[in-house]
């Protein structure tokens, strides 16, 4: 690709690929996916997103590009991959100027600046690292600024490696510039605490941001750049209680005497405020609940470095200061103050106080036998009722319930929560007060309310759970309050374009939605399918996070579809992609191709079953023992439910499930399933079985006959294989339907014969089940009585051979199945 009469050509793709309409934007982004493997294209997106006089968004979008083609194109082996000479020049441009004027192209230049150094830092790119301590070195604040934030993305990236040479590497790195990380960090900091006086917010901001950013690079090359860091006192920081935890042994004893009085003893009243609060909270937390300070069972089988730190926790956590750290939580941290109410009522979305919560759980679990009684104590202080008038009276209540709650699985042996919630807690939700219980009418209605009114994305996804959680429960009985929720899914998927996990949720509350709906479902597929369509389609990055969640809603979509719609049959061209990735999904894919079947056979078949025939021999040239019989039962589905196309369609299959029964496949529950669907094409498409023996006998170069009888032979043989009465049924049909025959080999019959017995799901009947129940009617494994069938067989064979030829045939079957046949026949 040349530069100069590419550049303007790309230029003005990209420009159409930024625009609204979509009849602009798809043919352009099917231009730039062309252009991703052709040379030269890298190069023109990075002379396009370094051009600052260009649209912000066009640049935005060529960052973007050319960071996912790092990714697909980068690496030596990749096909297509970039070649040598470009990624040479590639590299030098990269780092040529830190002088991106807009913040979010910068932060993504630095990410894929730390993309490449990850695959290509150092034996590759060599000049990278002495480039950027040079580039932070420099007067100029933005290119200062740009060089620091690209430093720490390489940083983090190349720390983040985990294969023994990569951490070779990281560790000669870090030694070689730790000493000029720390000087960097000492002359943002003081250039900080000078700014600080000077009044002037925008250069206070600056340098903060500065030493935040130098403070980053130090954590990532101090956590992660030694093997031994507690011998060199430079590196001594607190993240080693983490990553390194008995590098901190030493520090254990002062940290907790240091955080619980400041926060639990009247010596930090008055003069400690929240953030400090928190990192002492955090401290004393991870010190509580870290493992490798935990011995062993057998406390012969622990390290002589846990059993020190062990000793140190269990000499500091005395009953008086568990006792005194208990307490304090519950009764000062837990409860709410004026300030906390009002901003609870002002912004709930906003309100949390997790840290005291993760504490109080940690403490309670690591030390439960000591502190179950102080609890159970508590919470004996506060039976019977309270003062609705008294305020604080009801704080501590709320304080000592919520600890309760967080406590729950502790507290089981010793807290009758049925007798509690009875005597206790029943009689509080009767009381009537502006205090109490505002939420308590339609429930429905309010979360539905709750979950328009609240902003956060948190939020709105823990609300999506609560309604989840109600459709699934009651079921059908949600049809009628689910209006406004319908008509208000739409604008919420619209709107969190750019919130995946939010998304997700949704995904989650159609699919109990769908199943309580059922039928009624299909008013919801013009929102619905496009859904589907995207969260499905892995050429769309969302897939990513969608594409577990969007099958499972495609398959209860189907299932509870009343009929096929051209839409939903459209949808089914995502299914090839995802059968090529061969991922944990499979299963539920299969489930997706078998209600297609079941939905409508003829219409699926015909459009799709040449594709999913082929991707069907791919996989069944590479995927485990399960995955080859879920392939099969699909193709088993299409016989059943449509005998006369579903053979045709699949038909490259079915020699290979020939020769495997012939060849006697070795893996009972494959034999198992070759029987079933060839038992199927025996028992419901005659003319075609006959057609496929015929193939077979040449390619076998064979006589049909004694072909025929080789498969007979293998199957009578096989059949305690099959362990599920219907297919047992299906064989004993299938073999029968031979008769009356000329041929001469022996007619064995199976020694068990019994009728399937069907029950009846307790659950409410998907449409799909109706469908399942339907074709149990016309299916004849269902419909035809295995005695009256054999008497006819037998009676026509008889009249066929005459008596005397007859008796001859039956003298070769073994007497112990002549007497089980006649027992089973007896009353005909």
């Amino acid at each position: 690709m040349d530069l100069n009469s590419a550049s303007t050509v790309v230029l003005q793709v990209l420009t159409q690929a930024t625009s609204q309409d979509t009849t602009v934007l798809k043919p352009a982004e099917e231009q730039l996916k062309q252009w991703e493997t052709q040379p030269g294209f890298y190069s023109v997106l990075l002379n396009i997103f370094t051009n600052h006089t260009l649209d912000i968004n066009v640049r935005w979008l060529a960052v973007l590009y050319f960071k996912n083609g790092i990714d697909r194109y980068w690496r030596r082996v990749a096909p297509h991959a970039l070649s040598e000479e470009e990624k040479t020049t590639l590299r030098a441009g990269l780092i040529t100027n830190f002088n991106e004027p807009i913040n979010q192209i910068a932060t993504q230049i630095a990410v894929l600046i730390a993309k490449v150094a990850r695959l290509d830092c150092p034996r590759q790119w060599p000049e990278l690292i002495p480039t950027l301590i040079e580039s932070v070195k420099v007067q100029d604040d933005l290119r200062q600024h740009r060089a620091l934030l690209t430093f720490y993305h390489v940083t983090k990236t190349l720390a983040s490696k985990r294969l023994a040479a990569d951490r070779k590497l990281f560790y000669d790195l870090a030694s070689g510039i730790y000493t000029f990380a720390c000087s960097l960090w000492n002359h943002h900091t003081d250039t900080f605490l000078q700014q600080v006086s000077s009044g002037n917010e925008a250069t206070v901001l600056s340098a903060l941001e500065r030493t935040l950013l130098s403070l980053k690079v130090l954590r990532k090359l101090t956590v992660n750049g030694f093997v031994e860091p507690h011998k060199n006192i430079e590196v001594m920081l607190l993240d080693f209680l983490d990553q390194h935890p008995f590098s901190f042994t030493p520090l254990i004893q002062r940290s907790l005497e240091f955080s619980v009085s400041y926060v639990f003893t009247e010596i930090g009243e008055g003069v400690t405020f929240e953030r400090f609060i928190v990192q002492c909270m955090n401290l004393i937390k991870m010190i509580v609940k870290n493992y490798a300070y935990k011995p062993s069972k057998n406390f012969e089988d622990s390290s002589p470095e846990t059993l020190e730190a062990h000793k140190i926790k269990m000499a500091f956590f005395t009953y008086p200061t568990l006792t005194e750290i208990c307490r304090r939580l519950v009764s000062h941290y837990f409860l709410l103050t004026e300030e906390e109410l009002t901003m609870w009522e002002e912004d709930p979305e906003g309100f949390n106080s997790p840290c005291t919560e993760v504490l109080f759980i940690d403490i309670f679990h690591e030390y439960n036998q000591t502190l179950t009684p102080v609890l159970l104590e508590m919470m004996q202080t506060l039976q019977g009722p309270t003062n609705v008038e008294d305020m604080n009276a009801l704080l501590i209540k709320d304080a000592v319930y919520n600890a309760v709650g967080l406590a729950a699985y502790e507290l089981f042996d010793s807290v009758d929560f049925d007798q509690w919630f009875k005597n206790q807690l029943l009689p509080e939700l009767q009381v009537i007060h502006n205090s109490y219980l505002q939420y308590l009418e339609t429930m429905f209605t309010l979360l539905f309310q709750l979950l328009q009114q609240v902003t956060e994305c948190d939020t709105k996804m823990h609300v999506l759970h609560v309604l989840s959680c109600v459709i699934e429960r009651v079921n059908m009985q949600i049809r009628p309050y689910v209006g406004c929720l319908v008509q208000y899914l739409p604008l919420l998927w619209k709107q969190s374009e750019e919130h995946n996990m939010l998304r997700c949720a949704i995904l989650t509350t159609l699919i109990h939605l769908v199943q309580g709906l059922g039928a009624d479902s299909k008013n919801l597929y013009p929102f619905l399918l496009p859904v589907i369509q995207l969260s499905t389609d892995v050429s769309q990055p969302p897939h990513v996070y969608l594409l577990e969640d969007g099958l499972e809603l495609w398959l209860v979509t189907l299932e509870n579809s009343p009929c096929i719609t051209p839409e939903l049959l459209r949808i089914f061209q995502n299914m090839s992609p995802l059968l090529e990735l061969s991922s944990e999904n499979l299963r539920t894919c299969f489930k997706i191709i078998n209600g297609y079947i079941f939905l409508s056979s003829t219409e699926f078949l015909q459009t799709y079953a040449i594709g999913l025939c082929q991707s069907f021999c791919e996989l069944l040239k590479e995927i485990t023992t399960e995955g080859q019989v879920q392939v099969l039962k699909v193709v088993e589905n299409a016989l059943k439910v449509n005998p006369v196309l579903g053979p045709q369609m699949f038909q490259p299959i079915l020699p290979c499930v020939f020769r495997g029964i012939i060849e006697g496949e070795r893996y009972p529950v494959v034999m198992s399933t070759y029987l079933g669907v060839m038992g199927r094409v025996l028992l419901q498409n005659a003319s075609f079985f006959s057609s496929l023996l015929n193939e077979m006998a040449h390619k076998f170069n064979q006589e049909m006959d004694q072909l025929l009888g080789n498969m007979i032979e293998m199957w009578v043989d096989r059949m305690d294989n099959i362990t599920q009465p219907e297919r047992r049924k299906l064989s004993a049909l299938a073999l029968l339907s031979l008769l009356p025959s000329d041929n001469s080999y022996s007619c064995m019959l199976m020694s068990h014969l019994e009728e399937p017995k069907v029950t009846e799901d307790e659950e409410p009947p998907t449409e799909q089940d109706k469908r399942k129940k339907m074709l149990a009617l016309k299916d004849p494994v269902h419909t035809v009585s295995l005695q009256q069938f054999i008497y006819e067989k037998l009676k026509a064979q008889q009249e066929l051979l005459g008596e005397q030829g007859f008796q001859s045939l039956m003298e070769t079957v073994d007497t112990e199945i002549v007497t089980q046949l006649q027992e089973f026949l007896q009353g005909f």
